[in-house]
């Protein structure tokens, strides 16, 4: 049997990627180009959630990268149903939401003419999202799905988008390149500020009655612990109760 005989089909080499990433779930709505994806996504071990609108695929995905700590994943059609999810990545982005972004869109010899539904969703949201890729070649979806959730969940968490041209979804015989990740110029901020954290910790020192005034992105940086040893260290250097009137 020949090489090209043994391979599969672009979609169907995107949902087994998405499995090696431990993808479980996508929020989806389906349209045009996306058919070559839903065909295969019932083979697919992958559970698929039909919400009502693409701007509710997004804030799924968003509720339930938050609920479990995994990378939530949505996918929308080209044109309009691409930037219905803006807002939803807009508001990920901001709040450091881990999410990969999975939009349809023409195929790749119809980029660019203004065709049906085309819009240029990378260009769009390249503001509010952490990385963007353009698939044009099916044999690079492993590594480019392996990418994205590395860059979705590291550092600071954020929305990473992958937009799917239909004749790479729909490409048969499809023999994937390696995984092996290529990121030579992407790094991970959001190291701790040791100089911050000295002066942080003189200002509670001289504080009479310090307030420690916490947000969510506390529990989205697994920084809870070190929180509560910092408010418990303070109260057994006060003296009191850490319920008591500071």
């Amino acid at each position: 049997m020949s090489e090209e005989k043994t391979g599969l089909k672009g979609a169907t080499v995107l949902l087994n990627a998405l499995h090696q990433e431990g993808v479980d779930v996508i929020f989806g709505y389906p349209g045009g180009v996306l058919l070559p994806l839903y065909d295969c996504l019932v083979d697919s071990p992958i559970r698929h959630v039909l919400a009502r609108h693409e701007q509710g695929v997004v804030y799924a995905a968003d509720g339930y990268a938050r609920v479990s700590g995994k990378v939530g994943v949505c996918l929308a059609t080209s044109g309009p149903g691409a930037t219905n999810v803006v807002t939803g990545i807009a508001n990920a982005y901001s709040d450091s939401i881990p999410l990969v972004v999975l939009t349809g869109q023409v195929s790749t010899s119809s980029i660019g003419s203004d065709s049906f539904q085309e819009v240029d969703i990378i260009g769009i949201t390249m503001p509010i999202t952490k990385h963007s890729y353009l698939v044009k070649d099916p044999r690079d979806l492993p590594r480019i799905v392996k990418e994205a959730f590395y860059i979705a969940r590291t550092g600071r968490p954020g929305p990473v988008l992958i937009d799917l041209p239909k004749d790479v979804l729909a490409q048969e015989n499809v023999v994937p390149f390696s995984n092996e990740m290529k990121l030579k110029g992407y790094k991970i901020f959001g190291q701790a500020n040791n100089g911050k954290i000295e002066e942080v910790a003189k200002a509670l020192s001289k504080s009479s009655k310090p307030v420690l005034y916490a947000g969510g992105g506390v529990v989205t940086a697994g920084a809870e612990d070190v929180l509560r040893q910092i408010a418990e260290k303070n109260r057994r250097t006060r003296g009191h109760d850490l319920n008591g009137d500071w």
